[in-house]
């Protein structure tokens, strides 16, 4: 008998135990996973703290997979976004915390408080006013959820130190808007934008590299206090730009190696009349 028929049935057995409906399925497969008699070792070394990176790279799958609306592709990215759930919460299950249930649990009781609108009597008609009731009721539940007295609460108060910087920035602006500290109108943001650039420039001949990281990071906060007034999220915008120059530079690449050849040196005036040109064309 071949070591492959006698590895066999062990797996065979191992697929016959699995319930059929697909979510309890799942939640078997991680609890098989994580066993620690005859479960995966990549997944039995797993913790909280190195699972964090994998979520961060699932969820821009995610985001990737709908800007290309690939839905074949987002339905496989979202599955592996939901590992990530379903991974943390038999972590959290085998050390007593809590499981995936009370995950569903919690959420569906924060949705449905979070719409008294749908769920109860209140009346909310727009998207607007809606924003407007989910921060209140957030700051609501970020006052209950403290254990210990805070000398001066603030409006800022929540916001995970974490998050990428963009949008951590993007969240402080939005807070501070809400309770007044904002320009009356989009125009109004450009002068300080200006001003700012100018602060940046004046640095440049001193060279002094921390002063010029504190200009710089004046001008992109500005510039995310513009995009919140043109109510534009700076992250997508961000991710556009990012997409039209990689478009446009391959673009070019294509021009200049039929043009001059590759490997060839290429000159600023040469990438200049590229650029225009793939310019031009789109």
């Amino acid at each position: 008998m071949s070591s492959a028929t006698i590895n066999a049935k062990p797996v065979n057995d191992a697929l016959a135990a699995l319930p059929d409906e697909p979510v309890a399925r799942l939640l078997a497969v991680m609890a098989k996973l994580r066993d620690p008699n005859g479960g995966c070792p990549w997944d039995l070394k797993q913790d909280f703290s190195s699972l964090t990176r994998y979520t961060l790279e699932e969820a821009y799958e995610v985001v990737e997979a709908v800007e290309k609306q690939d839905f074949t592709a987002l339905c496989e990215e979202l599955g592996d976004l939901l590992l990530q759930v379903v991974f943390y919460a038999q972590m959290a299950r085998e050390a007593g915390h809590f499981d995936f249930a009370a995950i569903a649990e919690t959420l569906n009781d924060k949705l449905i408080r979070r719409h008294p609108h749908v769920f109860g009597d209140e009346q909310i008609k727009t998207a607007d006013a809606m924003t407007e009731r989910w921060e209140t009721d957030k700051a609501k539940e970020r006052t209950a959820k403290q254990t210990e007295p805070v000398a001066q609460p603030s409006a800022l108060d929540g916001i995970t130190g974490t998050l990428p910087a963009l949008t951590r920035c993007q969240k402080l602006v939005q807070r501070a808007t809400r309770v007044g500290f904002d320009w009356d109108k989009a125009e109004d943001v450009f002068p300080k934008l200006q001003e700012e650039i100018g602060e940046l420039a004046a640095e440049l001949p001193d060279a002094d590299h921390g002063r010029m990281t504190d200009e710089l990071g004046d001008v992109l906060f500005t510039t995310v206090c513009l995009a919140h007034k043109l109510k534009i999220d700076p992250e997508s915008a961000l991710r556009r730009a990012n997409q039209k120059f990689e478009r446009r530079f391959r673009a070019m690449e294509g021009h200049l190696s039929a043009e001059i050849g590759q490997n060839n040196p290429i000159s600023l005036a040469q990438w200049e009349s590229a650029w225009s040109k793939v310019k031009h064309e789109e």
